[in-house]
């Protein structure tokens, strides 16, 4: 899982990049909730948090930005 001073790190193409993966996987795991197939519930919760590191780090760069 990616640390906060990962994120920050990361440039803005490999942070959407990594929303999208995220956003992939989690779309994924719930499908397998779906069906029956899920081994790892806890999986879910997770890559919820992931995605919303990285969606807070895009929004807190455009802020940045627009301070510029």
């Amino acid at each position: 899982m990616a640390e906060k001073t990962d994120l920050t790190k990361q440039s803005d193409d490999a942070l959407a990049e990594a929303l999208a993966e995220g956003k992939r996987e989690l779309f994924n795991l719930r499908f397998q909730l779906a069906t029956g197939q899920l081994e790892s519930p806890a999986r879910i919760p997770q890559v919820k948090k992931q995605v919303a590191r990285i969606n807070t780090e895009m929004r807190a760069r455009q802020l940045a930005g627009k301070e510029s």
